[in-house]
């Protein structure tokens, strides 16, 4: 997996995201300063899988309120979600799948999908009535059925794109 440096990141932030001891960040790029980043540097994340070789992508709509899952780039299937409420927003950008957590409890509902952003992820949800709103701590929030389903479909890896 490779990560392409965004503006303002950090090698211990990137580390975060991807749940990846920075020392096996640091084993795996020979050569890179962890002080010294650039925007469009590219930083090999081990561990996870070459996105190429993974036919699912996600497309998420926070305006829209919808997630698209696409294979071979031919959409599967369109689920409702709920997304972040006013000082909460639903990150945007390009991110993955980095691990998956059934039966996390509480608010998460039935299934966990970490993104590659820290604290944020796809989850279910014990408030059905609360998707197709903007009410979520910056998460994506699906009906329990829907991330179970979306979550025995796609590995780990699986592009996550999330616009507006």
């Amino acid at each position: 997996m490779i990560h392409t440096v965004k503006a303002g990141e950090t090698l211990a932030q990137i580390a975060r995201n991807y749940r990846t001891p920075l020392s096996s960040i640091m084993a795996a790029n020979p050569g890179l300063d962890p002080n010294v980043l650039y925007l469009g540097q590219q930083i090999v994340i081990p561990g996870f899988p070459n996105p190429n070789t993974i036919p699912y992508r996600i497309e998420i709509s926070t305006e829209n309120r919808w997630l698209r899952l696409y294979k071979d780039n031919i959409l599967q299937k369109q689920y409702p979600i709920a997304v972040g409420r006013m000082l909460h927003d639903t990150p945007t950008g390009d991110f993955i799948i980095i691990n998956k957590a059934p039966n996390p409890g509480g608010p998460f509902g039935t299934m966990w999908m970490s993104l590659s952003k820290e604290h944020y992820g796809i989850h279910g949800t014990n408030d059905p009535s609360s998707i197709g709103h903007a009410v979520s701590h910056g998460c994506i929030r699906m009906h329990n059925k829907d991330v179970e389903e979306l979550s025995s479909i796609v590995p780990i890896g699986t592009e996550v794109i999330i616009h507006p």
